[in-house]
């Protein structure tokens, strides 16, 4: 056996005793034949974000060996609003690393994520996980360095209310049952989307719960390693699904909405990243910050207005970017600092490697490299969020950041220690866009950093932008302020977003 595989839940990787991205045709066949799988099904990401699904009935090795090897149409105009229907055929193409065993069908099912081809064979141009694979490959290609990245997936769970413990409001944070009803969903959760190829970090109920008449809305959160951004990206799609599947089993509602009601916490998609040189992180230098890092931050913290154009889509998402909630409203960064927009999380520097000797007297314990833990954190995001772009724009920032002559001086002037609203520099600072119309037009203004190099295609920052403006929320809060009923309509709205 294999020992980098022993303890990896994906039964795929388990029976073919290889780690996923070594998967190839030949392992698929052969895993569908030797466990009598009787259905493929194709997933892809069109421009909603939104998982969509192909279904095949296998009727042979030839025919399964075809679908594998040449993927199949599909009709663009249907995906892609940029489309037009008179010449709209794509193909959907097989990832062979992304393949799991569906835990829900009743019919065994294998499940494959796919990638978008034009009419000439060529990747497409707006597709959203090509644009994520061109962000990287320029990333690598000017910055000799790679990025990883884990998101943070909070989502509330609505029932109704009837308990013998009762849930204290807006103080959910690592609750536990019989406080935490939803507990074992999670687990459940946690399980399923490690045995579909997920690297899962750990899963904890979150402090928003609250309580409504009769209802009972209770805030989770699960939270992955970090891994390259394509696969970053694929767990969080079918992270979702595995989590709304569940709901549907349960027959209980959850919602990934960035707000369910006013006054009480939203729930983000806040993304970590790290940057690596020749495998190794460098976030750190000397147990402090590195000044690449700081860059990093910059060059984020300079596009941050527009970037909320891909994670803030929806306009319930300017509902949570307010004041105390424990959301971003201000660019800047701090350490530890969950106001600020980005944030250096508490890491495992200086002697803290001897708390596990602390904690385990008198026992031999090999040391373990805690520098590689280190991350920073963009708090904007939302699940709303198009999670391939969103990534793709950070990948995208960061290099510019690298590039920015004067990145450590904006970094060093963008720096809050402490509580931003009562530490806020003398000159001020910049707010985030408050509607998605606000959030357009940042874009607009910066959409050069996106679009050079073609990593976001001209078509797409157009559409984002068009789509953004439709919303006409200019003011939203302003004119929806003391009006519940309106805004408990708006919510309603977008409760079941991307």
């Amino acid at each position: 056996m294999n020992n980098s595989v022993t303890l990896n839940p994906n039964p795929l990787v388990q029976f073919l005793n290889k780690s996923a991205n070594q998967f190839n045709k030949e392992d698929i066949i052969k895993y569908m034949e030797e466990n009598e799988v009787q259905m493929l099904n194709f997933r892809y990401v069109a421009e909603d974000g939104r998982l969509k699904t192909l279904n095949f009935v296998v009727s042979s090795r030839e025919h399964l060996d075809a679908i594998l090897s040449a993927g199949e149409r599909v009709d663009g105009s249907s995906l892609f609003s940029f489309m037009e229907a008179g010449s709209s055929d794509l193909y959907v193409v097989p990832r062979y690393r992304t393949a799991f065993l569906n835990p829900f069908s009743e019919v065994p099912s294998l499940e494959i994520l796919c990638s978008f081809y034009d009419h000439k064979g060529q990747a497409l141009e707006s597709a959203p996980e090509n644009i994520l694979r061109k962000a990287i490959n320029q990333f690598r290609s000017n910055t000799g360095m790679d990025m990883k990245f884990l998101g943070e997936l909070e989502y509330y769970v609505n029932s109704e209310r009837n308990s013998n413990f009762p849930a204290s409001d807006q103080k959910g944070y690592h609750e536990s049952e019989p406080f935490a009803k939803f507990e074992s969903m999670r687990k459940e959760a946690l399980k399923l989307i490690a045995q579909c190829g997920g690297q899962i970090k750990y899963g904890h109920s979150e402090v928003g719960t609250f309580t409504s008449e009769n209802e009972a809305f209770e805030q989770h959160e699960i939270e992955f390693l970090p891994t390259d951004p394509e696969f970053a990206a694929d767990q969080l799609l079918i992270a979702k699904w595995v989590l709304r599947m569940l709901a549907e089993k349960l027959n209980v509602e959850i919602s990934f909405a960035p707000k369910i009601t006013v006054g009480k916490a939203g729930s983000g998609l806040h993304f970590h990243m790290l940057v690596e040189k020749d495998g190794q992180n460098i976030m750190l230098e000397n147990d402090k910050l590195s000044d690449e890092a700081k860059r990093v931050i910059a060059g984020i913290l300079d596009v941050a207005d527009a970037l909320t154009a891909f994670g803030n889509t929806i306009p319930t998402s300017y509902l949570r970017l307010v004041p105390h909630q424990e959301a971003p409203t201000n660019i800047c960064w701090g350490d530890r600092n969950r106001s600020a927009l980005v944030r250096v999380p508490l890491g495992w520097t200086g002697q803290v490697d001897q708390m596990i000797y602390d904690a385990n007297p008198n026992v031999d314990i090999k040391p373990f490299d805690t520098g590689s833990k280190q991350t920073v954190e963009f708090r904007a995001p939302d699940g709303s969020a198009n999670i391939h772009l969103i990534i793709a724009g950070l990948i995208v920032a960061a290099e510019h950041g690298l590039s920015m002559d004067n990145a450590l001086e904006i970094s060093s002037r963008l720096y809050v220690n402490g509580n931003i609203f009562k530490s806020m520099p003398e000159e001020g600072l910049e707010q985030l866009p408050s509607s998605c119309f606000d959030s357009a037009i940042c874009l607009e203004s910066k959409r050069a950093f996106f679009e050079k190099n073609s990593v976001f295609p001209e078509n797409v920052i157009d559409h984002t932008i068009e789509k953004l403006k439709n919303f006409n929320d200019k003011d939203l809060s302003e004119r929806l302020y003391g009006k519940n009923d309106a805004l408990r309509d708006l919510v309603l709205e977008y409760i079941h977003c991307q």
